[in-house]
């Protein structure tokens, strides 16, 4: 549909764009290395996918102290997406130079890149931010969705909990997909969502999934060289 093998798609994890509040050194560091890629390569585009970070969780906490148990996961994502298109705001405003389209809410709905990004956010309940980057992702024909996070690799076990956990630099989908399961909780702290995992191994997709806030390695994925992170795929 689009001809855009120079598109690339980041999943910009919520905890790296708003960590409690939003992350203003990070967002001036991020935009020099795009602005620096984009510089250097005439025909390169970006789509960036805003995930909720702090205010998501916080503004879920709050309602979750209101209504405890009778809490609705629907509402609980509402709350969420809405946390995704505020940070995703702050993006695409950070990036107007080469963002003349609004946020896109929707994935499926998508018009080709008018300028050199597309900023994305959160589009209905049932996924996470995630989900929306691999569905841009086929869309524009990207073979790869790069998640950025808090966490620098993905481990044989949560390492906060197993102390002898592995961090691993490939894994398959399918053992991915064992350990993180098919089920989708609003707040739910996966390396990559679960929804977007079975989407991405049905479409031969592949993530990786690096510490976002390191942005020498994220120059290194993004120029092909020899990275810290875990290629799922």
């Amino acid at each position: 549909m689009h001809n855009s093998s120079m598109v690339t798609v980041i999943s910009l994890g919520g905890s790296i764009v708003a960590p409690d509040s939003a992350d203003g050194q990070f967002l001036n560091d991020f935009r020099e290395l795009i602005r620096s890629l984009l510089a250097a390569d005439p025909q390169r585009q970006f789509i960036f996918v805003v995930g909720g970070g702090g205010p998501a969780r916080a503004w879920q906490k709050a309602y979750r102290t209101v209504c405890g148990s009778a809490m609705c996961n629907e509402e609980a994502d509402w709350i969420g997406i809405m946390a995704t298109r505020l940070n995703a705001q702050l993006v695409k405003a950070v990036m107007a130079e080469w963002c003349p389209q609004d946020v896109v809410y929707d994935p499926t709905q998508a018009e080709p890149l008018a300028g050199r990004v597309l900023v994305a956010a959160g589009w209905k309940p049932g996924f996470s931010s995630d989900y929306d980057a691999v569905l841009l992702a086929d869309r524009f024909h990207a073979k790869t969705v790069i998640n950025l996070s808090n966490i620098a690799q993905v481990y044989t076990a949560d390492p906060k909990i197993d102390p002898v956990a592995q961090p691993l630099d490939n894994i398959s989908w399918a053992e991915f997909r064992a350990m993180v399961g098919d089920e989708w909780v609003p707040g739910k702290n996966v390396p990559f969502d679960p929804i977007a995992s079975r989407f991405a191994h049905e479409h031969s997709l592949q993530v990786i999934c690096a510490a976002g806030r390191d942005i020498a390695n994220l120059r290194n994925i993004l120029c092909g060289n020899h990275f810290t992170g875990t290629t799922i795929g």
